[in-house]
């Protein structure tokens, strides 16, 4: 259908008007037949001459003013279109389908292209496709860039009939969906102005020497202050590559500060720092390491200095010997791959034994809870905090929703018959119920809230307390009023178990509730075997003292055929990856407790030969649990963490969703290909 021009608005009335008197002539020319019908005639042969008259003159020119019209239209339009050509920003006319229909010289001269290029503009820039243009609303960030520019883009649609308003002389019928037109920005120099700002910004770093003591006890007197100035000269010469001014304001602890420019440099080498000085030996039996915290994106340097500290306190609480970044809620691990150091001092542990009763003594009752999926560890801890409570006359409470068979037993040990209430052992919904403003909430063997039996009771409870073996990550437990994590401890048992030694001198704990706690550190050493120390076996020792019979734990800890038979069937079908990795499934099929079977399993897989590290899937409540273990030479912690798990050095799990067991088992294979390849891990 082709298109009519036609006048409207004022136009069109402005030449209509002559032909609407005629009818005001026409009812003059009543009142002249009632006076005269001569008068009347004369009126009406009038009349008829004047709409003749206005009739052609009308239709005559009405072509010569639409003439006119398109002519000034046309004239106006080529001056838009000449400013427009020479408009310092580049600017181009797409059709709905993004062709290119026209655009002006700076365009022209950006693109490299003439007047006569109509291809598509994804062919000149691939990220502005055909669905990016026509989305209604068009993304307010969206850049391109050439070999020395960077643009920012806007775009807008459009619609012929939203051309001309209301008042225009003039439309056009049966027009196309819309026109696209596009505008460049110019953003270079911004850009470089702003990531010159970025650059120059002052970037916050914590550096501290985790094993002092320890080691500058093994060695001599005299070269004691040499080791400290290597120290010292090791961190001034790194830092100052970069830039950084170091000053040391304890003899363990720096202050660093350097350009953020200068922080990929850093991360790119991973910190180095941290081998160049475990590789200082100078007769010390102990290697020396650092932990380093560095705070960014901060508005101002307090927030800086203030993130940098949360990011030592993590790289502590993980262990040490490494470098943690904190960049507002991304954080991010490089190191960590030493075996924590164990403390010989146990200062701290008898300060937080104090403090733990000065909290206990001012509350009303204490609910205690550890991990779900309760194992023997996180019970054993709960019934120390039990114990400790229970000496001070305080109420105490231990959260389990769902008893395994590994804790079954152990469970049956504290029943009403042999002294203990009948609510000992609560669920998570009691648990809340028993909850008040002087209530206390300690959680054992565990330090993220997500993985505790009753996540609840921390958002409600007004004191928190925390003890734990785990590395602590990004996701812990806010504002604790007491937080004792120390990831050199062979398990949660062990440090309850020293803790209670200094709870009170003449404080007694029952053989069964020691048998328990026994238990406890029995499982998450393997039976003494992995991450054992000195203060292990003296914890072990203080336990033997209070009764703990040996043959009755080792009866309580016994497995039923079917769990003996599935850990065997995930040994039998172990497949080696790498030739140092052995990766299994457990079949949990009929099994109550599959979990802790996996883990059984991943510590026989450590008794073949060859094998440095070893993997167990094991499929439970639509979740694919992995437990990770290794003896010395692979740390399966930091691998674990890439699959959002964590642990130990030698002992670590890791928590999937969404993965079939096949899927998991690539993920695990993919993830040590990367690591092997990126060098985190050694074979």
């Amino acid at each position: 259908m082709k298109s009519r021009i036609r006048m409207k608005g004022n136009l069109r009335a402005y030449m209509q008007l002559p032909l609407y008197w005629t009818g005001f002539l026409v009812l003059l020319t009543v009142p002249a037949y009632i006076l005269d019908w001569r008068l009347g005639v004369g009126a009406t042969g009038f009349t008829l001459i004047y709409f003749c008259a206005e009739l052609i003159l009308y239709l005559n020119a009405k072509p010569k003013l639409a003439s006119e019209v398109i002519n000034f239209a046309t004239r106006y339009a080529t001056v838009q279109k000449h400013l427009l050509n020479e408009f310092e920003i580049p600017y181009a006319l797409l059709d709905y389908n993004g062709k290119i229909l026209w655009m002006n010289q700076e365009f022209r001269g950006l693109t490299g292209v003439d007047q006569g290029y109509h291809k598509s503009i994804t062919s000149l820039f691939s990220s502005l496709t055909k669905e990016v243009l026509q989305k209604p609303e068009f993304p307010h960030d969206f850049y391109v860039d050439t070999e020395e520019k960077h643009f920012r883009v806007a775009a807008n649609h459009i619609y012929f009939d939203t051309v001309a308003d209301h008042s225009a002389l003039m439309s056009i019928e049966n027009s196309e969906e819309f026109l696209i037109a596009i505008y460049l920005f110019d953003e270079t120099q911004l850009r470089h102005y702003m990531q010159e700002n970025e650059d120059q910004k002052l970037v916050s770093a914590l550096v501290y020497i985790d094993n002092y003591e320890e080691t500058m006890s093994s060695i001599e007197t005299v070269k004691q202050s040499f080791l400290t100035a290597l120290v010292d000269r090791r961190v001034a010469q790194y830092f100052g590559k970069v830039d950084g001014l170091v000053r040391k304001v304890e003899r363990d602890k720096y202050f660093v500060i350097f350009r953020h420019k200068f922080l990929a440099q850093l991360e790119e080498d991973k910190f180095k720092v941290l081998e160049d000085v475990k590789a200082i030996k100078i007769g010390n039996e102990v290697p020396i390491t650092l932990s380093i915290g560095i705070g960014l994106s901060g508005e101002t340097y307090t927030e800086n200095y203030d993130a940098a500290r949360a990011a030592i306190d993590l790289a502590l609480g993980r262990g040490g010997d490494q470098a943690v970044l904190k960049n507002d809620a991304e954080i991010t691990y490089y190191g960590g791959k030493a075996k924590e150091v164990e403390r010989n001092t146990r200062v701290k542990a008898r300060v937080k034994a104090h403090a733990l009763r000065e909290i206990l003594e001012s509350r009303d009752n204490v609910i205690i809870m550890g991990h779900s999926l309760t194992d023997i560890d996180s019970l054993g801890a709960g019934i120390g905090v039990y114990c400790a409570a229970k000496f001070l006359g305080k109420k105490a409470q231990i959260v389990i929703n769902n008893p395994t068979s590994s804790v079954r037993p152990l469970l049956e040990t504290f029943v009403p018959e042999a002294g203990y209430p009948e609510d000992m052992f609560i669920n998570s919904e009691e648990a809340l119920e028993a909850l008040n403003y002087d209530s206390v909430v300690m959680v054992v063997d565990t330090n993220r809230p997500s993985y505790t039996e009753c996540p609840e009771l921390l958002k409600r409870a007004n004191t928190v307390v925390v003890f734990d073996h785990h590395r602590q990550n990004s996701e812990v437990i806010e504002n604790p009023t007491l937080s004792y994590i120390e990831p050199y401890a062979s398990s949660a048992c062990e440090m309850v178990a020293e803790v209670l030694q200094y709870f009170d001198d003449n404080m007694k704990i029952e053989p069964a509730e020691a048998d328990c706690i026994y238990s406890g550190i029995l499982i998450d050493t393997n039976n003494f075997m992995q991450k054992t120390g000195v203060r292990t076996f003296e914890a072990a020792a203080y336990l033997k003292r209070c009764g703990v019979d040996v043959s009755r734990v080792r009866k309580k800890m016994r497995n039923d055929m079917d769990a003996y038979k599935a850990r065997a069937e995930a040994v039998r079908r172990a497949e080696v990856f790498r030739g140092a990795f052995a990766i299994s499934v457990c079949p949990g099929e009929g099994i109550e407790s599959p979990t802790i079977v996996g883990a059984q399993a991943a510590n026989e897989l450590l008794n073949i030969v060859g094998i440095k590290a070893s993997f167990v899937l094991t499929e439970y409540n639509e979740r694919i649990y992995v437990s990770s273990r290794s003896i010395d030479e692979i740390n399966v912690q930091i691998i674990m963490e890439k699959l959002g798990g964590g642990g130990h050095m030698n002992v670590a799990g890791a928590q999937l969703e969404g993965y079939t067991i096949e899927q998991a088992k690539e993920v695990i294979m993919q993830t040590l290909d990367s690591m092997l390849e990126e060098g985190d891990i050694v074979v």
